[in-house]
């Protein structure tokens, strides 16, 4: 049996407590609801030319180049469209202006990341400013050549400070976080990575169920980088696999309930959303968790958020529709936010975030953000 330690206890009786004060002041409009408007905000392209925007995060802080309310956006391609070779973060303010928050250069890290830079998904900011992106890397845009990359961690002027690798970290795709940081700094996180890269490669397209939801516990000092405290699996056995147009396919978008009793992740190649239970306190695998909602309107469920009032959105790989699902499974809406190529809205979306009834986007079809409201 794993031994507790005393800062993971800490970590997790802190988290128990904000989850249940935060799941007493919701507020139910928060949610889609009525007729919508879809509008473009900004092109997603730096001056570099990196294309394909995965990642999207509200910045909750003004700190450093950071500015409160402002979207981060991290992009998976290179200009060459290689899939993972993208290196760079842009900042989209709330005055619809972009900029260049970060730049990575694969050969200047102060630490390990397999194979390079290739930005994911896996994107979030904590209130004291750190920024911590996924990486899953490819020398050539192909399944054949991912590597198991790292985690990022950047501080708030763009600046690569540490990484964050090892076994348990292997194709890092998405990431939620639970963040207790405060103002001076100092606090702790917790982090909840999808990684699909577990015996993916080897198996040349054949679907294995290796994919993981690995929790990382923080502990956060001012002027000094996140201390990792604790790696633990706690979802395993995910399906999975390469795939030449999406790269790889496998469980990608989470999100934590309201009440932070469940973390909820997009298992994409079998068409569902399911619930890890207890996912701040557990100290073993939940496997691959309960079933939540399948089939129905979810085709490919990719991105994945929570809204205002509990309800899961994912966005769809396969289609471009916005799936809204309550916590009991009842798929309640669907929304079609992209219906460009062939067939219509596949391999458009990814990334999305709810501020208030509002929903955030990144295309990737048009290498845009944009807004549904």
């Amino acid at each position: 049996m794993k031994r507790i330690t005393q800062h993971e206890v800490s970590h997790v009786l802190r988290a128990v407590l904000v989850m249940l004060c935060l799941s007493s002041v919701l507020t139910a409009a928060e949610s889609p609801g009525g007729s919508h408007t879809i509008t473009t905000i900004v092109s997603t392209v730096p001056a570099n030319g990196d294309i394909n925007p995965y990642g999207i995060v509200v910045v909750p802080q003004t700190i450093g180049r950071l500015v409160k309310g402002s979207l981060l956006i991290s992009n998976f391609n290179a200009s060459s469209n290689f899939q993972g070779t993208g290196t760079t973060i842009v900042q989209i303010s709330p005055a619809r202006n972009r900029s260049l928050f970060a730049h990575i250069d694969a050969d200047h890290l102060p630490g390990t990341c397999t194979g390079g830079v290739g930005l994911t998904t896996a994107l979030v900011v904590l209130r004291s400013g750190w920024v911590i992106v996924g990486s899953l890397p490819t020398s050539d845009g192909t399944a054949a050549t991912a590597e198991a990359g790292c985690l990022l961690v950047l501080n708030s002027s763009g600046r690569v400070v540490e990484t964050i690798y090892g076994t348990l970290i292997n194709g890092p795709w998405d990431m939620t976080a639970l963040d207790l940081s405060n103002d001076n700094g100092g606090g702790t996180a917790l982090l909840f990575v999808t990684n699909v890269l577990n015996g993916t490669v080897s198996a040349g397209g054949k679907v294995v169920h290796g994919g993981t939801v690995v929790r990382i516990g923080l502990t956060l000092s001012k002027g000094a980088a996140p201390f990792v405290e604790s790696m633990t699996v706690i979802g395993s056995g995910f399906a999975e696999r390469t795939d030449p147009a999406a790269l790889v396919i496998g469980p990608t978008g989470v999100g934590l309930s309201k009440d932070g009793f469940s973390l909820y992740v997009a298992d994409s190649l079998n068409n569902r959303v399911v619930a890890i239970p207890f996912p701040l306190l557990r100290q073993s695998s939940a496997h691959t968790g309960f079933t939540v909602s399948k089939g129905g309107a979810l085709n490919d469920p990719l991105g994945l958020t929570v809204a205002g009032n509990g309800d899961i959105l994912t966005a769809n790989g396969a289609d471009g529709f916005m799936v809204q699902t309550t916590p009991e499974g009842r798929q309640v809406a669907k929304f079609l936010l992209d219906s460009s190529g062939s067939p219509p809205g596949a391999g458009a979306l990814f990334g999305l975030v709810a501020v208030g009834q509002n929903v955030y986007y990144v295309d990737d079809a048009t290498n845009t953000l944009n807004l549904f409201h």
